[in-house]
C-alpha cells in the first residue's frame, strides 16, 4: 500500500528535507543501523578478556524463555556473576565481535559522561544551566533547564517521542544532519524540574553540553574516560548527524554484547574497575537513586528512574538498567553480583509497568543462568 504514495511522499520529503527521504527509504530503525552513517570511533587499547568462570557455559538458556529469546530475533544474551562470564549465547548474525546499535543505552553512557565531566571539573554540579554552556538556552523558560533537569528527564521540553512519525521531531534527529540546530530551537512545554517526561531531546542536549564543556566529541571522551581504562575488547562506532558532526547522544551507540557488559560490570562496582576508582561512587549511587522528588504522567513519585538509568524492584531485587528500543539492555542486580546483557531485533509489546514484560524473562533466564 505504501509503494502507491512513495512518488508523493518523496516530493513531500524533498521539500521537507532530506531526513524524511530517509526515513521512507528505510521506514523502521534497525540494529545495524551504523552501517547507512557516518561514525566517529570510539578508541580502544590493551582490550581486557573477560575471564571465563569454571561454571562457563555448563547450563543451557532455560527452555522455558527460549522460545520467546527466539521469537524476539535475541542476537546476543550474555550473563556476568562474580566479574567473570558464566553464559553467552548468540543466534542468527550474532557473535562475540558483533557490534550492534544500543539505542536509547546511550543515554546512560551520557549520564556517565556529565559525572566524568563533573569530576575532571569541567561542569561543576548537576545544578548548572545549560545556558552556561549553550548561549540559545538563555532566553525564556530554557534558561531555567539544568543539568539535573536534563538527566531526569524533566527537562520541559517540547518533545514528540514518537518513533512511527516520518515528519516528526524524533525521525529528524535520528536522520537528520544538524542537531545542534534542531535541539537548540526547541522550546519549553512545561516547568522544568517537576514532571518526568521521556525524552530524547533531553539527552542529546547533554550531549552538546558536554562537547561545549570538554571541547571533545563524546567519542573522544568516552574513549578517554571508560572505554580505554575498562580494557574494551573492541573499538565501539557512535554515530553522527554527518561527518564531523555532533553524535547522536541518545542512541547509536553501537558495540559488541561483552563490551555493553563491562559497561555493566562498571556501574555494578559503583565506578571502580579492577581496584581504580574511575568515577565517584557518590555520582554512581546518585545515577541510580530515583528523582522522586519529580511526579510522573499520573502524579504519581517517580520510582523508576535516576541520571538517564532506569531502576525496576523485582523479587526483592534492586535492579539497575540501561535500556534500549527493541529491548537492548544491560542489567545490573548488586545483591547477586550479576550482570546480564540482551541484544536483539524485537521486544515485546506487552507492558508490565514501565518496562517491556520481556526483560523480566531475561532477568529471570540470568538469575537462573547465575545460579
Amino acid at each position: 500500500m505504501l509503494k502507491k504514495f512513495i512518488p508523493f511522499l518523496l516530493l513531500v520529503a524533498i521539500l521537507q528535507g532530506c531526513y524524511v527521504g530517509k526515513t521512507l527509504l528505510y521506514q523502521k530503525a534497525g540494529i545495524y543501523d551504523y552501517t547507512i552513517f557516518k561514525n566517529n570511533i570510539v578508541a580502544t587499547d590493551a582490550p581486557h578478556i573477560l575471564p571465563t568462570s569454571a561454571f562457563y557455559n555448563q547450563k543451557s538458556f532455560p527452555d522455558n524463555i527460549l522460545p520467546l529469546a527466539e521469537k524476539l530475533k535475541t542476537t546476543a544474551f550474555v550473563v556476568i556473576k562474580n566479574d567473570s562470564l558464566i553464559f553467552e549465547k548468540y543466534w542468527n548474525e550474532g557473535s562475540d565481535s558483533t557490534i550492534s546499535n544500543s539505542f536509547s543505552m546511550a543515554k546512560s553512557l551520557v549520564g556517565l559522561l556529565i559525572g566524568f565531566a563533573i569530576q575532571d571539573g569541567y561542569i561543576k554540579s548537576v545544578d548548572q544551566y545549560a545556558c552556561e554552556f549553550l548561549p540559545e538556552f538563555s532566553h525564556g523558560c530554557k534558561k531555567h533547564i539544568r543539568i539535573r533537569d536534563l538527566l531526569t528527564m524533566s527537562s520541559g521540553l517540547a518533545w514528540d517521542e514518537s518513533y512511527v512519525n516520518p515528519f516528526g521531531k524524533t525521525a529528524k534527529a535520528y536522520y537528520g544532519r544538524n542537531l545542534y540546530k534542531q535541539m537548540t530551537r526547541l522550546k519549553v512545554a512545561q516547568t522544568p524540574g517537576y514532571t518526568f517526561r521521556y525524552l530524547s531531546a533531553s539527552t542529546q542536549i547533554l550531549g552538546l553540553l558536554l562537547t561545549k564543556a570538554t571541547g571533545k566529541s563524546l567519542s573522544q571522551y568516552l574513549s578517554e574516560k571508560l572505554w580505554k581504562p575498562i580494557g574494551a575488547e573492541h573499538q565501539a562506532l557512535w554515530s553522527v548527524d554527518r561527518k564531523g558532526g555532533n553524535e547522536k547522544a541518545y542512541c547509536c551507540f553501537n558495540a559488541t554484547a561483552r563490551d555493553y557488559a563491562k559497561i555493566g560490570l562498571f556501574g555494578l562496582h559503583e565506578g571502580n574497575w579492577k581496584g581504580k576508582q574511575l568515577l565517584s561512587g557518590e555520582y554512581i549511587k546518585q545515577s541510580f537513586t530515583p528523582a522522586s522528588n519529580l511526579s510522573d504522567k499520573d502524579g504519581n513519585s517517580v520510582d523508576f528512574y535516576g541520571y538517564q538509568w532506569w531502576i525496576l524492584n523485582y523479587k526483592n531485587l534492586k535492579i539497575n538498567m540501561a535500556c534500549g528500543l527493541y529491548g537492548q539492555y544491560i542489567i545490573m542486580i548488586p545483591q547477586k553480583n550479576v550482570v546480564i546483557v540482551r541484544l536483539g531485533h524485537k521486544t515485546s509489546d506487552q507492558y508490565i509497568g514501565n518496562y517491556n514484560a520481556d526483560v523480566y524473562s531475561y532477568i529471570d533466564a540470568g538469575l537462573s543462568l547465575a545460579e
